[in-house]
């Protein structure tokens, strides 16, 4: 490169003269410039300065122009310089390829660096899982009852609760001034007196079609305002001990046994009106039923015999039992003719087979 520019020279100063050429120089030098043609002109310009002594005056601008055209085409235009702050140009052709390698290494040093400080700042997913475990395992268990409020997963509604159809297993926690539970058609399987505890406002209870298999005797004990009590459609064997204002009692469609219930179960339920115990496994007619009942349901149990004191007294012969309006023995394997002194109290004939 540098031969030919010396070529490049002595043809001019043979040509224009070393006053010509020096002035153009001059003139040159007041264009804006990259850094790589002002390296190439200082050197230009100091090989001229060796080869030349004596200068003259210059005495035309056309041929000045002429020479500017000419060196513009002896030199390659430099590519547009990147306005970077961390680069620092040297003009000269010898520190180009180290200007290049500088360049270069301190964008791979600080790409790199970029880099390991993303990895640094980016969060490890192992590390994540961990305190997403952490976070799992530091929350509080769930308390059985906790799941739903009874009155989300329920209807609740002026006293009265409703949770028929909603799959439960247990009784949930009722509002202190409930009155009425329908809690029909659940998968409730047993009932406690820790399920009614603090619960005096209690009227009518309703758990028809469940799996109820077990009552504790002190469920409904302290329940001393319920009139209401359904547990038709479950899976009982025996009955427990019943609040004493109960008028309506309702355990039809169960496999309660005659030793099932206890001889003073209903003695003191003065209030009882309404009594089903149909289709059951009864094998006799419950002792010392209530004077206030109107309505016993015993159809479709095993009932194989009755007594003189079953419904009546046997002796007071004026006794008579007006309140009954129904009594049902149908689809038991007894003759209800082979007893007609039972009925002698009776204003109505018990329904059943008399043949």
């Amino acid at each position: 490169m540098l031969a030919k520019i010396s070529t490049t020279w002595q043809l001019l100063l043979k040509l224009l003269g070393p006053e010509i050429v020096f002035s153009s120089l001059k003139s040159i030098h007041g264009f804006p410039h990259s850094p790589s043609h002002l390296g190439l002109m200082h050197r230009h310009e100091h090989l001229l300065r060796k080869t030349t002594k004596n200068f003259k005056t210059a005495t035309t601008t056309v041929q000045s122009t002429l020479l500017l055209l000419l060196l513009m085409t002896l030199t390659e235009p430099a590519p547009p310089t990147q306005q970077d702050s961390r680069i620092t140009h040297k003009y000269g052709p010898d520190n180009f390829e180290e200007t290049i390698f500088s360049q270069d290494y301190e964008d791979n040093y600080l790409d790199g660096k970029n880099i390991k400080e993303k990895e640094t700042i980016r969060p490890d997913e192992k590390s994540l899982q961990v305190q997403k475990d952490e976070a799992v395992t530091l929350l509080p268990p769930k308390k059985e009852n906790d799941e739903m409020p009874t009155c989300l997963l329920c209807v609740c509604l002026s006293g009265s609760v409703y949770c028929e159809e909603v799959d439960i297993d247990a009784v949930p926690p009722l509002p202190k001034e409930s009155a009425y539970l329908y809690a029909r058609f659940n998968k409730i399987k047993k009932l406690t007196a820790k399920d009614f505890a603090d619960m005096p406002n209690l009227r009518r209870l309703d758990f028809t079609g469940n799996l109820i298999e077990d009552i504790e005797d002190g469920t409904f004990s302290k329940l001393s305002l319920l009139e209401e009590l359904s547990l038709a459609e479950n899976q009982l064997l025996r009955l427990p001990v019943l609040p004493p204002k109960l008028t309506l009692f309702n355990a039809k469609y169960n496999k309660i046994k005659s030793r099932g219930i206890k001889a003073n179960t209903f003695k003191k339920l003065n209030n009882l009106s309404f009594l089903y115990l149909d289709h059951n496994s009864l094998e006799s007619v419950p002792p010392n039923l209530p004077e206030s009942l109107r309505i016993i349901h015993l159809q479709f149990n095993n009932i194989t015999s009755i007594t003189d004191d079953t419904f009546c007294k046997a002796n007071d012969t004026r006794y008579i039992r007006d309140r009954i309006e129904e009594i049902r023995l149908e689809g038991n394997p007894i003759i209800l003719g082979k007893h007609p002194n039972s009925f002698i109290c009776l204003k109505r004939l018990p329904i059943g087979s008399y043949f």
